[in-house]
């Protein structure tokens, strides 16, 4: 039997100015990359690390597409504005995509059945948009603000974890070649 001792080691973030203390106030683009301290994500958009596990799963216990050992779980937040996107990319873990707050925000997967599917998270359930998504392993999957959305604060969460070992980054190219019925979409969301 394997007992594990659950330590989450969780990410400081900076303060929000004095006018913002009230959390019922919108926090605007400025103060939301301020507070959680984040950085431009090579994909697109501001991301900053919340969450990494301090325990490992070995590589002889993951799937061969795993090069080495993984933390458990890892997660991230995650910002878009409008007129910026995260480009089509792929990771060889599930990825759990939660909404947080702001506009809806469109994700775009390429399923391994060549499938194109279409998730909008939001918080207006009666217009289908869901406050968690997951994008299975080894799909392609882009996001962007929707066509009225300013901007879209959200979370990502990683099982197996995130590694940039495990992280493609598409071209419009390969992607279009791969699913040319879908070149339209490839060619808008990819860099």
């Amino acid at each position: 039997m394997i007992t594990t001792k659950f330590q989450p080691t969780f990410f400081r973030t900076s303060g929000l100015s004095d006018f913002r203390t009230n959390l019922s106030l919108p926090m605007t683009i400025p103060d939301i990359i301020s507070h959680y301290n984040l950085q431009p994500h090579p994909e697109g958009g501001w991301y900053a690390q919340s969450y990494r596990s301090t325990e490992s799963i070995p590589a002889a216990a993951l799937p061969e597409r795993f090069t080495g050992d993984r933390l458990f779980s890892t997660a991230i937040y995650f910002l878009l504005e409008q007129g910026n996107f995260s480009a089509f990319h792929r990771i060889k873990s599930d990825e759990c995509w939660h909404f947080y707050q702001g506009d809806p925000l469109e994700v775009f997967i390429i399923g391994t059945d060549r499938q194109l599917t279409i998730v909008t998270l939001g918080q207006d359930s009666s217009r289908g948009q869901l406050f968690q998504y997951v994008v299975p392993a080894n799909c392609w999957f882009a996001s962007r603000p929707a066509k009225e959305s300013k901007f879209c604060f959200v979370g990502c969460t990683v099982a197996p974890g995130f590694d940039f070992a495990d992280f493609e980054l598409a071209t419009a190219e390969m992607l279009c070649n791969l699913y040319p019925r879908h070149k339209s979409l490839i060619q808008e969301l990819c860099r």
